[in-house]
């Protein structure tokens, strides 16, 4: 292994141990004010949200707003079922069951 790869993995190791470690010791000491812990909660959505839009809208690297584009359809079907019945194994199985039969069908 070359010696600049060694030294950048060691870098990377220790900003992320660094910032893991201190921020524990700081919230340890002052406590995690409330805005913060309210902010934190958000993070989940937003990096779930970030993983999947890109994938339902650009599936083949490109814009794709119509409707051949089967990942936007199961997607829009999918978000629809989670927020009337707010059940996750009957969404993943309708969004499954959509990309299935459309690609099917086509």
């Amino acid at each position: 292994m070359r010696y600049e790869i060694v030294i950048i993995i060691l870098g990377m190791a220790a900003v992320t141990f660094m910032t893991r470690f201190g921020s524990q010791l700081l919230f340890r000491q002052v406590g995690m004010p409330t805005w913060f812990d309210r902010w934190l909660k958000h993070v989940p959505t937003g990096i779930l949200t970030a993983l999947i839009v890109p994938s339902l809208l650009l599936p083949k690297g490109y814009l794709d707003l119509t409707i051949h584009n089967h990942y936007l359809l199961a997607g829009l079907l999918a978000a629809v079922v989670a927020y009337k019945f707010r059940n996750v194994a009957l969404t993943m199985g309708v969004g499954l069951a959509v990309v299935v039969a459309l690609r099917l069908i086509s």
